[in-house]
């Protein structure tokens, strides 16, 4: 599990922009029955979340078409939560960062790790707002 004193300013970057936080398993479940469209980031302490998955997480938040709920949870400390959102996000294997698009509990969007890494936040903001314009 990663220091506290390092996750803490992660998870900040994603709070203040509007996202709110699953630390249990139950905050993820409950959070997936609900009616609508959610968003969930799987945050990290890696580079290409620091980098390219928060910043474009951000920038498609502020997208006009946006879903109903943006939310976070943070691999390597929230892991009951983290195993939880990954359960519900199979077939796809584990990938931190990553970020998932449900509508009505069901997975319609996923991107994975390596659609992350070594693209711009700006073409990873792209993909999500094109996600939300179809399905939010």
């Amino acid at each position: 599990m990663y220091p506290e004193e390092i996750v803490i300013p992660m998870k900040n970057d994603l709070l203040s922009a509007g996202f709110t936080e699953m630390t249990t398993p139950d905050q993820v479940d409950k959070q997936l029955e609900k009616e609508g469209t959610t968003l969930v980031v799987i945050n990290s302490v890696c580079g290409c979340a620091a980098g390219n998955a928060r910043p474009a997480a951000k920038m498609a938040a502020t997208h006009t078409k946006r879903p109903d709920h943006l939310t976070t949870v943070f691999a390597g400390f929230d892991t009951e939560a983290v195993n939880q959102a990954r359960k519900h996000m199979l077939p796809y294997p584990p990938s931190s960062p990553s970020m998932a698009l449900f509508k009505n509990g069901k997975l319609v969007h996923f991107i994975e790790r390596h659609h992350i890494e070594g693209v711009s936040a700006q073409m990873i903001a792209e993909n999500l707002t094109a996600a939300f314009d179809e399905y939010c």
